[in-house]
């Protein structure tokens, strides 16, 4: 199958059977998005979203945080993943918006990377869903499921990944595609043992047709054997 009809089938699936794919991080506000994206680094969103509304309740705005301790803002996330150097990056990311942005979350990427704790895929989630910009975050869901479909193919690094996608996926379509890929990982193609009987991708699927040619042959192998 071509590079191009494998997208084209994936678009079109994901776009009839997903038409609203959202971030499942809860969030009133780009700044508590920002908060929540930095947070969510190697741990779960739900997680993510059991610490954040007692965070957000005593910290909803950059200047309120900015004035906090890392301490004061570690006891609020201690139990998720890396809080010690978490609770470093939020203090510094406010104090930051505060002083250069005016407590606002900046649009574009170069100026979110400025941002302590916030490197490529945190500043392409920011630019997507705030602004609806046509980046691509590249998470371990994105990163696996687009091998394993065939979206990309021998991608050693999430940048290279994030290139491949950009280069077949239309604009408009980009900020969708990300939750597309994300929401699909997340629950069907799964890490350990993706759910393959019932995806409806399986006719695009590269992962699904080899493994079942792969079944095929041993299948025949051993009707000859016998």
């Amino acid at each position: 199958m071509r590079t191009q009809e494998r997208y084209d089938l994936v678009l079109a699936y994901f776009a009839e059977e997903m038409p609203v794919a959202e971030t499942e991080l809860h969030y009133t506000s780009p700044f508590e998005l920002l908060v929540a994206v930095v947070l969510s680094a190697q741990c779960t969103d739900k997680r993510v979203n059991m610490v954040t509304p007692a965070l957000f309740m005593e910290y909803p705005t950059a200047e309120r945080m900015a004035k906090a301790s890392v301490e004061d803002i570690f006891e609020y996330i201690k139990s998720i993943s890396y809080p010690n150097n978490k609770a470093k990056h939020l203090v510094g990311l406010a104090q930051r918006l505060v002083a250069d942005y005016g407590g606002e979350v900046p649009q574009g990427r170069d100026e979110l990377v400025k941002l302590p704790g916030v490197g490529r895929k945190t500043a392409n989630v920011i630019s997507s869903v705030i602004f609806d910009e046509p980046t691509m975050a590249v998470d371990t869901h994105v990163f696996r499921v687009s091998e394993r479909i065939g979206l990309t193919t021998g991608s050693k690094t999430p940048l290279q990944t994030e290139l491949k996608l950009l280069k077949y996926i239309p604009e408009e379509l980009v900020p969708r595609a990300h939750h597309w890929l994300i929401l699909h990982g997340r629950y069907v193609c799964t890490a350990r043992k993706p759910k393959c009987e019932g995806c409806g991708l399986r006719p695009a699927c590269r992962h699904y047709q080899r493994t079942s040619q792969r079944a095929e042959r041993i299948s025949l192998k051993k009707k000859t054997n016998q």
